[in-house]
């Protein structure tokens, strides 16, 4: 464990919900950030409740207790009289501000990044939406599968017989909204750093998603032609593929560069299909011949077979198996908190040391009181406040 992570003295308001804003605060957090979640007492976050629910009493939801954690949560009602004072005084200490509303909400409660400018003027406020704050599409509801759908990127993700497929992920969220709006903080932090000043950050997930299509994007405006389903070398329209083994698991052959290909093809027995490789019209005749290969062995075979070599083949592992593998075990990706609920660790490593987590996400209001009375609030204010019976300490 760390004993100085990067982000410590970085504090951050996050009103978000579900996954995208909560995923990039939990990045926050995981590197040392303080964040402080700030929470509807009567519309709470879904993800509470999304199973399964773990714990002695089994109340805590796995994915709320994971997203969530190394957060602190206030239970403050934002159409209340008492809310703007609060945010007043949280502002003299917390400077960043992460929002998932849609465009205009934030204004209309009040909390508007031209409004906590005045009282905080180096503000940095990040708002994640699915279209944007600009656009035909700003006020419009969407989900992940929506922005993939509009960015381009699922046209060409499947197969030409089943058509687009869903990710087992969230890759407009995630990829889309968490990654770039952590990336956008940290960038605006360094910015403030030289020059005092913060920023409002605008970030659409359909935005982020469409600047994804990367490769295959910059070559259809080169052409001025759209990738298709099967049609591209890392999309199915080359060898490069999963393969079904005959006990109904999957390889994953991504063999492409010469010295791996004739590794593949030497050890599936079949070195003269190499010169196959190159010819586009030969692709689907290929992989239907590789694939018949790969359903004469079982996939622990194919394992075996291919341990000792390195040809870029590897097996599809279910989670559990991924999250037990030596790889992964290695890489310290799976801890306990709280001595024993199992978490995915944070991926980040600095100087051979993680940031551990070792708080699951709070419970609902859970440090109203202690919050509170930091900024000054009387336990008769608190009351006032988030209507709760409290007792003096």
């Amino acid at each position: 464990m760390m004993n100085s992570p990067p982000l410590q003295g970085l504090k951050v308001l996050d009103f978000s919900t579900l996954l995208p804003g909560p995923y990039a605060t939990m990045l926050l957090a995981d590197l040392g950030a303080e964040v402080l979640r700030i929470e509807s007492p009567t519309r709470p976050d879904l993800l509470r409740g999304f199973p399964p629910m773990v714990g002695g009493d089994t109340s805590v939801s796995a994915a709320h207790a994971t997203i969530n954690r190394n957060k602190r949560s206030l239970a403050l009602n934002l159409k209340s009289p008492q809310a703007k004072n609060v945010i007043q005084r949280l502002l003299q200490q917390y400077d960043i501000v992460v929002e998932q509303f849609r465009p205009g909400v934030m204004d209309k409660l009040g909390f508007g990044y031209s409004v906590l400018r005045e009282h905080c003027p180096n503000i940095i406020y990040c708002s994640i939406t699915g279209y944007g704050q600009t656009g035909p599409l700003k006020q419009r509801a969407g989900h992940d599968i929506n922005y993939l759908a509009l960015s381009g990127l699922a046209s060409y993700s499947g197969n030409r017989n089943g058509g687009p497929s869903l990710s087992g992920t969230q890759i407009a969220d995630i990829a889309g909204g968490s990654h770039h709006a952590v990336m956008s903080v940290l960038a605006a932090v360094y910015q403030r750093q030289r020059t005092g000043k913060g920023s409002h950050i605008d970030i659409s997930m359909t935005d982020c998603s469409f600047a994804l299509n990367a490769i295959s994007g910059a070559n259809a405006l080169a052409l001025n032609s759209s990738p298709e389903l099967e049609s591209e070398l890392l999309n199915g329209g080359s060898y490069y593929d999963y393969y079904c083994t005959s006990d109904n698991r999957y390889l994953a052959v991504g063999s492409l560069e010469p010295q791996f290909a004739e590794q593949f093809f030497g050890k599936i027995g079949h070195l003269e299909w190499l010169g196959r490789i190159v010819q586009q019209d030969q692709q689907d005749a290929l992989k239907q011949d590789i694939a018949d290969i790969i359903a004469t062995k079982t996939q622990k075979e194919w394992i075996t077979a291919f341990q000792d070599i390195d040809a870029c083949v590897e097996p599809v592992l279910n989670f559990i198996e991924a999250a037990n593998s030596e790889l992964l075990q290695s890489r310290e990706m799976i801890c306990e908190v709280n001595g024993h609920l199992k978490q995915i660790n944070t991926p980040f490593r600095f100087n051979g040391s993680k940031p551990q987590p070792n708080n699951p996400g709070a419970t609902l209001g859970e440090h109203n009181q202690a919050i509170l009375k930091e900024l000054g609030y009387s336990a008769e204010e608190i009351q006032g406040i988030c209507g709760l019976q409290t007792t003096p300490n």
